[in-house]
């Protein structure tokens, strides 16, 4: 076994150290992911430092400008372990969120779950089909009620309808009747109208004018 092995090992062998809970593992997994950001930024600026120097002693003073090179490579190694734990991290920070997530639904479903068997535990079948049936012919009691309220009421309505035609036929008789009385005719007038010339008929006044012609010609011949 390795000594990383023995140390995690022998650091988690307490058992009254009690294991924290999510919100307490959450917290320190963004304290570390904030503290190594910090160092990032922290690498990245003596990276560039390192660069100028080296830019600036050049060939003129090799020897500090290889000093420079190689700082410059230590802290991009440093720079890239960094990169790579908080990948790690990050990941078994969602991991962390997951999992503390599908237990707050696991809990809240169970709560959920016991809730209903309680509400159920004072139901009985029995009774609910009871209950439903009586329901039911109470609502077929409430129809029948409403169609005998709304059916028409025929207390004394067994007349001989000819009759009552025949009544009806002589009250409009009757009224009509009424109607003629009141109607006023105009007056007669008492002179008389004058007399029309008589007129022959027209085979008549043609004779007779065939008659005068003739006379004509007698006349002239004499």
């Amino acid at each position: 076994m390795s000594k990383l092995g023995k140390f995690f090992k022998g650091g988690g062998s307490s058992k009254s150290r009690a294991a924290p809970s999510p919100q307490e593992a959450l917290a320190r997994l963004r304290e570390t992911e904030e503290m190594l950001g910090k160092k990032q930024e922290y690498l990245e600026n003596r990276i560039q430092r390192e660069i100028a120097l080296a830019k600036k002693h050049g060939t003129q003073n090799k020897r500090a400008a290889l000093q420079a090179l190689k700082r410059k490579k230590r802290f991009e190694k440093q720079l890239t372990q960094i990169d790579g734990t908080l990948s790690t991290i990050e990941f078994q920070r969602e991991a962390l969120e997951n999992s503390h997530t599908n237990t707050e639904v696991l809990r809240n479903m169970g709560l959920a779950a016991k809730a209903m068997k309680s509400v159920h535990e004072n139901m009985d079948l029995n009774k609910i089909d009871d209950l439903m049936q009586e329901i039911t012919e109470q609502q077929d009691i409430a129809q029948e009620i409403s169609e005998a309220f709304s059916q028409r009421v025929g207390f004394g309505d067994d007349f001989d309808e000819d009759e009552l035609m025949a009544e009806l036929e002589e009250l409009e008789q009757e009224e009509l009747n009424k109607k003629m009385t009141n109607i006023h005719l105009p007056n007669v007038p008492s002179s008389s109208l004058p007399v029309q010339p008589e007129r022959k008929p027209a085979s008549s006044r043609r004779a007779e004018e065939d008659d005068d012609d003739i006379k004509q010609l007698a006349a002239w011949a004499t």
